[in-house]
């Protein structure tokens, strides 16, 4: 079934001095303008094109490429308003409207929004809501599974670390011992998904655990050979410390020195740690 707000591959069945139509089953023929067309297209060619409603309300299809897709969630730029609402920037000809109705705050020129994109019942359009939390049902089931490679869209700060949004659908948790470089809101990150609770919540890690071990294992050896071979630090090492020279938390630290001493590469003391001599 073919869907406004998405991306589709659609077959071209007429070349008109305008553009191309093309068949898009469900929605009948649908244009594409000939600024948008490639020079060299053909009867019987397949495109990838985005479906929208212009300036005009025609739905029509473009090759240009939206930041988001309808039951997406996108970080995008203000730029204009009028007595509806505000527009965004979001890679196409026509601005992406956020209706008074579904802005959280006055939102103002040149500053970014993390928004959802959805079609009003309404008209068809598609329209954005700044109203995040209205779209994202943690109670709905999910099949994630530990170190599960998810995208992620970083949304907020709290005491525990950071919010962040997994694959447009559920949130999950940052803890901030495990993150070690800046984040800043609406930032996209590829990440894992660390841990499911057993109230079906979910705790992430920007790492997968086996990458992890292993980077942290060369990041202390490296330290080591830069140091001579020997580090004054150790299991009871003040915690910033060791975030501040290593890039982790002394739970990974502790895990990771543990794993190189059973490999006899390191030597543990209450001095410190130090490279074995081979």
């Amino acid at each position: 079934m073919i869907n406004i707000g998405q991306k589709h591959k659609l077959k071209v069945v007429k070349l008109v001095g305008f553009g191309a139509y093309l068949d898009a089953e469900n929605l009948g023929e649908l244009l594409l303008p000939r600024k948008h067309m490639p020079r060299d297209l053909s009867i019987g060619e397949f495109i990838n094109v985005f479906i929208y409603l212009d300036s005009e309300d025609r739905l029509v299809a473009t090759t240009q490429e939206p930041k988001a897709s309808v039951g997406e969630f996108a970080y995008l730029e203000m730029i204009d308003s009028n007595d509806v609402g505000a527009f965004l920037e979001w890679g196409l000809d026509k601005h992406l409207l956020i209706p008074f109705a579904e802005q959280h705050r006055p939102l103002d020129v040149g500053k970014s929004y993390l928004v959802y994109l959805y079609v009003n019942d309404i008209d068809g359009r598609i329209v954005a809501s700044s109203k995040i939390n209205k779209f994202i049902d943690d109670e709905k089931p999910h099949n994630f599974t530990p170190q599960q490679s998810v995208n992620l869209i970083i949304a907020n700060s709290t005491d525990l670390g950071f919010k962040a949004i997994i694959n447009h659908s559920h949130w999950g948790v940052l803890y901030k011992n495990d993150v070690h470089e800046r984040l800043s809101f609406g930032q996209y990150k590829s990440g894992y998904i660390k841990h499911v609770r057993p109230d079906n919540r979910i705790d992430l890690s920007l790492q997968c655990g086996d990458e992890t071990r292993d980077k942290y294992a060369q990041v202390i050896e490296n330290y080591l050979i830069e140091q001579n071979g020997f580090a004054p630090l150790h299991a009871k090492t003040d915690p910033k410390l060791i975030s501040k020279t290593f890039g982790m938390s002394k739970s990974s630290f502790k895990k990771t020195i543990g794993g190189l001493y059973k490999q006899r590469i390191i030597n543990i003391t209450k001095e410190g740690i130090s490279l074995i001599e081979k």
